[in-house]
């Protein structure tokens, strides 16, 4: 029987190792263990989540990456950095809280969660340690359901009750969950998902640097029916090792006659916006799914 490492690394297991990591070994050695353990996995070339970063890495440098092992082995340790930060700072709001920096139109966009004036659709892009902001997020004062992934197992679960203990009202896709969205964005609600993260059994495949990518449009579908404005917002980390949360001017859905067209020229809008926080800091997006696997044979 073949193992599945990213089923044992999203696992309770796996994600207990990584807990005990950030709380019992010292920032100055934690790091070191982090690249070790992130090199010896980025070398595994026939991994399916190495293969999808150097899939997903390809096609974001235009696939002409100089040295696309250098890129790879970048992310994976970009990724445990940010994981060791995450598990370092659990139950620590103060802690974490030094570590990240929140924009003016970051801090807006959280207040507006607390007044419910209007209602607003957060999008997330993958990037650096997009838990540990949303949390903190949450200890400031963000108030919003989550939809999730659905039919959540082993570690996402874990994940989830992470994120539910600092009030994040937790939904896994589903239509119960849309329909809650949909009442609350109506209401004045905030609700946030993530938007680059590729689905199976989509008939929609919006353009992400310049392929056509199965990508969701949940968002899109919601933010059009309650007509609430969308923003894009990423956590990219500075030279300094602290993460900036970035967030985009708010996006209007656009209204077309053609129900697919509208759905798919608003979705490569919010997705441009992506592109241009991810080309910031390409080996920081952290998607370990092949976004784009029809590129297979093009990547060396």
């Amino acid at each position: 029987m073949r193992l599945n490492p990213m089923s044992i690394i999203n696992s309770r297991l796996g994600m207990g190792v990584a807990l005990g990591l950030g709380r019992s070994v010292p920032r100055r050695y934690g790091y070191k263990v982090a690249y070790w353990i992130a090199d010896r996995i980025s070398s595994q070339k026939n991994w399916p989540m190495v293969r999808a970063v150097r899939l997903n890495q390809w096609v974001v440098s235009g696939g002409t990456s100089e040295d696309l092992d250098k890129a790879v082995r970048a992310a994976f340790r970009h990724n445990a950095h940010c994981l060791y930060d995450l598990y370092r700072n659990l139950g620590s709001p103060e802690r974490a809280g030094e570590l990240i920096h929140f924009t003016p139109q970051t801090d807006r966009m959280i207040e507006q969660s607390i007044r419910r004036t209007q209602g607003q659709m957060i999008v997330g892009v993958h990037m650096s340690s997009f838990d540990m902001t949303m949390q903190n997020a949450a200890c400031r004062g963000l108030q919003a359901q989550a939809i999730t992934i659905a039919n959540p197992t082993g570690g996402y679960v874990w994940q989830n009750h992470l994120r539910k203990r600092v009030g994040i009202d937790i939904t896994p896709a589903s239509k119960a969950a849309i329909r809650k969205a949909q009442e609350r964005l109506l209401a004045g609600g905030t609700v946030m998902t993530g938007i680059d993260r590729p689905i199976a059994d989509t008939r929609y495949r919006p353009r992400f640097f310049g392929r056509p990518a199965s990508l969701p449009v949940v968002h899109v579908q919601l933010a059009l029916k309650t007509n609430v404005p969308v923003y894009v917002v990423a956590a990219i980390m500075r030279p300094d090792h602290t993460y900036e949360i970035h967030t985009s001017e708010p996006i209007e859905m656009q209204r077309y006659k053609d129900r697919e067209t509208e759905l798919i020229e608003n979705a490569e809008t919010i997705l441009k916006i992506a592109e241009d926080y991810i080309r910031m800091a390409p080996v920081q997006w952290s998607m370990f799914y092949p976004v784009w696997p029809e590129v297979e044979n093009e990547v060396p």
